[in-house]
């Protein structure tokens, strides 16, 4: 048994994974709790020490793998940059900052860490729609763009541990990007973005309440180009990388018939060659996905 731990701005979800061998995974039992308001380091290391001692109580745990929403080094310990939470977290060694933290509830174990993005494609090969894959990407759709990418089933991490921001590929415009770069998937294709496009003409910000309006001019100029974006996005590391598959998850993934969408926006994007073998599929693991990569980082 492992401890996976899904770290989000909003809500902290530990989870105690069962491995079998010969079968899949299981998230025997999950707890959720919201992260604390500042997203100081010391009360998140806290809340997830408490979670974790609770759901190993009575269990022969392994170890614990955490998912983090930032870039990380290239030996997956210490943060580059979390975005979304206080300056307190960069360059932290969060496994050191994790370990203390549980040895004041009693609790042992191991720690590891990986960017919440190639948790989520661990998780679905683990458990997901790329059980059996070894080639194949996953795009997380929410408020950011965020991926991972598998290739000869290892995950891909780069010389820098900086590597498959597929939503930092340079799409279209000069628009910035929060990472600091210009003209980027994210800026597009992402909630936030498509957002701001529609309120600015008096439209609804919620992407799902947007999308069930696309028969409406208006938004479905918003629309399209939020499908374009991440239609340039997936033809590209089709182009590049040839995998088997390309899953999609995130909030905006469950947006109804937005995978056929998008796979019929990105055929023109296609050489001849590739458009035959474009593989596009929904998470069916959702946000339990990440914490099953979690629990085999």
């Amino acid at each position: 048994m492992r401890i996976g731990v899904d770290l989000g701005g909003h809500t902290i979800t530990v989870a105690r994974v069962l491995l079998q061998e010969g079968q899949r995974p299981l998230i025997d039992e999950a707890a959720e709790i919201r992260t604390p308001p500042e997203r100081g380091v010391a009360d998140v290391m806290d809340a997830i020490a408490s979670l974790a001692a609770a759901l190993s109580a009575g269990h022969e745990a392994e170890g614990v793998g955490l998912t983090v929403p930032g870039a990380l080094d290239a030996y997956r310990r210490y943060t580059k940059r979390m975005s979304n939470f206080p300056k307190e977290w960069d360059c932290l060694d969060i496994p050191n900052a994790l370990s203390r933290a549980m040895a004041g509830k009693g609790l042992s174990l191991p720690v590891k860490i990986e960017n919440d993005a190639n948790c989520y494609a661990l998780g679905e090969g683990a458990a997901g729609e790329a059980v059996g894959l070894s080639d194949y990407v996953v795009f997380t759709m929410g408020t950011g763009i965020g991926c991972g990418i598998v290739v000869g089933g290892r995950l891909i991490t780069g010389a820098h541990g900086l590597a498959a921001e597929g939503g930092h590929i340079v799409v279209s415009g000069n628009a910035p990007c929060g990472c600091g770069g210009i003209g980027h998937s994210e800026t597009l294709a992402a909630a936030d973005g498509t957002r701001k496009r529609a309120e600015a003409l008096g439209l609804p910000g919620d992407f799902r309440d947007l999308w069930a309006m696309r028969g409406d001019p208006a938004a479905k100029r918003v629309l399209d180009v939020t499908l374009d974006g991440m239609a340039r996005t997936v033809a590209t590391v089709c182009q590049l990388l040839d995998p088997e598959a390309v899953i999609i998850g995130g909030g905006m993934s469950r947006a109804e018939g937005i995978a056929d969408a998008i796979k019929e926006a990105a055929m023109p994007y296609l050489g001849l060659p590739y458009r035959e073998f474009l593989n596009l599929r929904v998470s069916s693991l959702d946000s339990k996905a990440a914490l099953y990569g979690a629990a085999f980082i």
